[in-house]
């Protein structure tokens, strides 16, 4: 049952993203802007069903759990293998001081984070580095296992202590399915005769909504492994096309859970609107860390000052 409904819904999410893309290019202006707006929606769709093969979810198989999550992969574009071993160190180091971005550490410097917040974290170039990324690995994979790369540029850009787990990924089986996600993507461009222009800001709108739902997923919450993150108040519409992907802390408390059960599994922690938490990272920027186990900084998120902020920007 949840095979075929995951298969029925990332078809139907890959051939909406296409018809976008093919509007976005090919029709008037007034139907482009709303196609782009849409396919940084729906393109989600076929990530969330891929983060539920990660988890072992999509399927009751494990081939069928392998299937989904290397088709899913597809529209990112990325490898399923590569995914699913970032995403489970995720849950690993959550809220550590392997994996802040909201704050910063002692020994950090305040105008670098700062820089990865605004233009990597909200301006959507963290999805274009790892898609970078992805396409370094497919001309030259060897170069993630050159001593450049494992000390001195690994560590630079703040995953250094994820390289030996990377590293550990079966080489071959990763180029193949990047290959397979980077053929789909040339194959989207030759035959529904797209223009670069379009196709980039169909990219860069779903790396704007892509990158925010990673983040504002977490930011400001308690430094927490397994409690550091929201369930975000959204739209109805925008939380079933995120397959509850805002139900996030129920996700991080039950990692077995499908999709279609967190919902039920929110608890009565507090539920900041994804628009507040966003706002706040645009209005703040970086704040000094917190120890760990510290508890949410509900005090700066629900103050007065930052919710008139909040209603000027609205």
């Amino acid at each position: 049952m949840k095979f075929l409904l995951n298969t029925a819904l990332l078809l139907v999410s890959l051939a909406l993203s296409g018809f976008c893309l093919w509007a976005a290019s090919h029709a008037m202006w007034y139907w482009a802007l709303p196609a782009i707006w849409f396919f940084a929606l729906i393109n989600n769709m076929p990530f969330a069903i891929m983060h539920e093969a990660v988890h072992g979810v999509a399927a009751d198989s494990r081939w069928g759990n392998r299937l989904i999550g290397v088709v899913a992969g597809w529209a990112f574009p990325t490898s399923f293998l590569l995914q699913r071993k970032a995403h489970l160190n995720h849950h690993q180091n959550n809220r550590t001081d392997k994996e802040l971005y909201d704050y910063y550490l002692p020994h950090e410097s305040r105008w670098l984070r700062n820089a990865w917040l605004y233009l990597g974290n909200l301006l959507g170039l963290y999805y274009f580095f790892v898609v970078l990324g992805n396409a370094i690995w497919l001309v030259a994979w060897w170069f993630y296992r050159s001593a450049f790369f494992v000390k001195k540029i690994g560590p630079a850009l703040g995953f250094g202590a994820q390289i030996p787990e990377l590293l550990s990924l079966p080489a071959l089986a990763v180029w193949c399915e990047l290959a397979l996600a980077f053929a789909w993507q040339a194959l989207l461009f030759w035959l529904l005769d797209l223009n670069v222009l379009s196709y980039v800001l169909c990219l860069w709108a779903f790396g704007l909504h892509w990158s925010a739902l990673q983040y504002v997923n977490h930011a400001w919450t308690g430094r927490n492994v397994q409690n550091g993150a929201w369930n975000l108040k959204v739209l109805p519409l925008s939380r079933w096309l995120a397959l509850n992907y805002h139900c996030h802390l129920a996700h991080h408390q039950h990692p077995a859970a499908p999709w279609y059960e967190l919902p039920s599994l929110v608890d009565d922690q507090p539920r900041p609107t994804f628009w507040r938490v966003w706002f706040s990272l645009w209005r703040n920027g970086v704040r000094p860390a917190p120890p760990m186990d510290a508890p949410a900084d509900l005090d700066f998120l629900f103050s007065d000052k930052f919710s008139n902020s909040a209603s000027k920007m609205r």
